[in-house]
């Protein structure tokens, strides 16, 4: 992707990018507010680690690495009144490093970067690009090696998911039963959730609403999304809706439950490697109107380390959709959230691995039969 885009060098900061690119991890949710570690990759040359202080021997044995070095950081938490010197330090040697290994080009694909970074770079003569669209695109086709770390991902979170099941009891509170997927990605090796997203009847409707303290009722409809970051960095973005003590669905439960399964497999049905979005959409299940505007924008989303590119939008909000195509072995997750006015919501969700025929699904966790 860096020869594509007549790239010298890839600088990352995402620690997600950095894992991805040298399997390296260090605080990865701290150092994703405190830019303070770094990687530099060049297209045709080293691969350069710069680790926070004391920390390089988290990159022992990491083949794709050729070289470590002590990161600079110029963060004002840090640096305070001398942010500028850090900052013309650490512009110096990327600078250096680049017309070192870089062969006379000067482009620099960078991830995320404050403003002043950027300046500092191109005041030392480098072009800087933007990093996103080679990093998305790059990790949106998975090795067969990614597809197994992200089965086994999976795995975990159906364990956790099966935790939460057993312990959705009346008198449960919605924080107790989120803590299940923690314990079990936890114990597992895993490494954090993106968010909170468990809730209980009226915190069901709007969608969004994280989990709190509240106590689950007999009967309730317990609605959550993964968002499980596991073992190994990989993503486990699944989402089930169930009643508290297991009761049977009311009748309005089974309805809205029914609407957001059609929609699941319906949906699943179209997917396969060159299927345009465009094309998507315009085959994919059309919400009714009675649900529209309680509705999840998005039918379909990457996901590898994280929820990635490409993001497929429902039909209502396609207008604003970007381009492209399923590719086979990208890995994906099918959405539907369905409620109405007054309802709680049913929030589905599976991850499928595409194929030229079709998708594979990579969760077993069951739905709810009537």
């Amino acid at each position: 992707m860096l020869a594509q885009h007549d790239c010298a060098a890839a600088l990352l900061y995402d620690p997600v990018n950095i894992r991805y690119a040298f399997d390296c991890s260090n605080m990865q949710v701290w150092t994703m507010h405190n830019p303070i570690r770094y990687a530099l990759i060049f297209t045709s040359g080293p691969g350069i680690m710069f680790e926070f202080k004391s920390c390089q021997h988290l990159c022992d044995g990491l083949e794709a690495i050729d070289e470590v070095r002590t990161a600079v950081g110029w963060m004002y938490m840090g640096a305070g009144d001398r942010v500028g010197e850090y900052l013309g330090k650490w512009a110096d040697e990327i600078a250096s490093l680049v017309r070192e290994h870089g062969g006379g080009n000067c482009r620099l694909a960078i991830d995320r970067m404050e403003p002043e970074g950027v300046h500092a770079l191109g005041e030392r003569g480098l072009t800087i690009v933007d990093g996103g669209q080679i990093t998305e695109r790059a990790r949106a086709i998975k090795s067969a090696d990614e597809i197994d770390l992200m089965r086994w991902t999976i795995r975990v979170c159906e364990a956790g998911m099966a935790r939460i099941y057993e312990h959705s009891v009346p008198g449960v509170t919605e924080q107790e039963l989120w803590a299940h997927l923690h314990f079990e990605n936890a114990r597992s090796g895993g490494e954090w959730l993106e968010t909170r997203l468990l809730a209980c009847d009226p915190n069901t409707n709007p969608w969004y609403r994280e989990c709190g303290p509240r106590e689950c009722r007999e009967g309730e409809m317990i609605s959550f999304d993964t968002d499980m970051v596991g073992p190994y960095g990989y993503c486990a973005d699944l989402s089930r809706a169930w009643t508290c003590g297991y009761t049977a669905m009311t009748n309005k439960q089974r309805e809205l439950y029914d609407a957001a399964l059609e929609q699941i497999d319906h949906n699943l049905a179209l997917i396969r490697a060159g299927l345009s979005f465009a094309e998507f959409n315009d085959k994919s299940w059309r919400i009714p109107e009675a649900y529209q505007p309680y509705r999840y924008s998005v039918a379909a989303h990457g996901v590898g380390m994280a929820d990635e590119w490409p993001v497929v939008l429902l039909h209502p909000d396609f207008a604003h959709n970007h381009g492209g195509h399923f590719e086979r072995n990208m890995v994906v997750c099918v959405e539907s959230l369905i409620a109405e006015a007054g309802s709680e919501s049913i929030k589905l969700e599976t991850q499928v691995l595409v194929t030229d025929t079709g998708v594979e699904r990579l969760d077993t966790f069951p739905w709810e039969d009537a």
